[in-house]
């Protein structure tokens, strides 16, 4: 009697555990885009009731730590170079990568300045923050507006680099920097600075910024990972996505 008893707590506590499993997506989202993918991840789990749990950082790392067997299961990148090389790879689902959002980028300061296309130029500060162009593709883009406007060399000394983009934003929020190019999506919603002060670099300076999304192979079989891919696409997402000065 007793026997039947435990088996059956058993089998009840292994279902429970697989039902809660299978509400909850694992997800990797660049820096640039937690704080949206704050927001995002409330109004996706009113409507579903699935939850997010979510893991950030620069992309060229979390592509590390998927390559070698992260548990997550779905990819929002700062670029669309790693959701394509993880597919290639076999470690991502064919026909599920998309653009969920095109990246700016600012030079902003903590402080109520006046910045505009000229403040590089006149090189009248001692530290540029910038994200990790090695792992970060909001740090790319950064270094090719350097290169646009012939600065590369005469900036590079005073350049700081932040692990991911986030990080460098810290760097000016703390004064550890005086100024920063860095995401928009940081410092700006619905087309204003929250904070401090900035210039909107025009996007004729650097290659576009498309951020990719990817259902992971560990997804492919999470109702919920693929109900958040199908959420990122909706009318209401899109709206919210560019009030953080996403294209």
């Amino acid at each position: 009697m007793w026997r039947w008893i435990g088996l059956a707590l058993s089998i009840s506590l292994s279902i429970s555990c697989v039902s809660a499993a299978e509400r909850t997506v694992q997800v990797a989202v660049a820096s640039n885009f937690v704080q949206p993918m704050q927001a995002l991840a409330s109004g996706f789990s009113t409507q579903t009731g699935y939850q997010l749990q979510v893991s950030s950082g620069a992309t060229g790392k979390l592509f590390a730590q998927i390559s070698h067997g992260a548990p997550f299961e779905v990819l929002l990148a700062a670029d669309d170079e790693a959701p394509a090389k993880l597919v290639e790879n076999g470690l991502a689902v064919k026909n599920t990568r998309f653009t969920y959002a095109t990246g700016a980028l600012v030079l902003w300061s903590a402080q109520s300045n006046t910045l505009n296309e000229n403040t590089l130029k006149n090189q009248s500060f001692n530290k540029l923050a910038i994200a990790n162009p090695k792992v970060a593709p909001y740090g790319r883009a950064a270094l090719e507006v350097l290169n646009a406007q012939g600065l590369t060399a005469v900036l590079t000394p005073k350049l700081v680099y932040g692990e991911n983009i986030a990080q460098a934003q810290q760097f000016v929020a703390t004064g550890n920097a005086e100024l920063g190019l860095i995401a928009a999506s940081l410092v700006m919603f619905d087309g204003q600075f929250k904070t401090g002060s900035g210039w909107l670099v025009p996007g004729s300076l650097h290659q576009p910024i498309r951020q990719d999304a990817v259902l992971l192979n560990k997804g492919q079989h999470n109702p919920a990972a693929t109900a958040f891919l199908r959420y990122l696409q909706s009318p209401a997402a899109r709206q919210l996505i560019r009030r953080y000065g996403y294209q």
